[in-house]
């Protein structure tokens, strides 16, 4: 699997629906970029001036919400994931 260096986060990106709620089929231009995904790796922290390690703040597991148009998409084994930056995630799901 992949392991992501410092604080980034590999994320598996949630797929969106291909049809509004009235049923009308979206091309994929028109579709939104998903901002919510599965946490696949998380790196062992970011490392302060004073050489302090801060631990990420999210786990193996996590459901997430991301920036926009944040990270870097990947594909590995036939699976698409995308690396984030750990201050690119905004909020965990619950």
């Amino acid at each position: 699997m992949l392991k992501p260096l410092s604080d980034r986060v590999v994320i598996e990106v949630a797929k969106e629906e291909e049809k509004t709620v009235g049923g009308i089929v979206l091309a994929s231009a028109a579709k939104e970029k998903p901002q919510t995904g599965k946490v696949i790796a998380v790196g062992e922290g970011r490392v302060l001036e004073n050489g302090t390690k801060v631990p990420a703040d999210v786990k193996e597991g996590d459901t997430v919400m991301f920036e926009k148009y944040s990270g870097t998409e990947v594909k590995y084994e036939g699976n698409d994931y995308l690396v984030v930056s750990g201050k690119d995630i905004i909020a965990i799901v619950e």
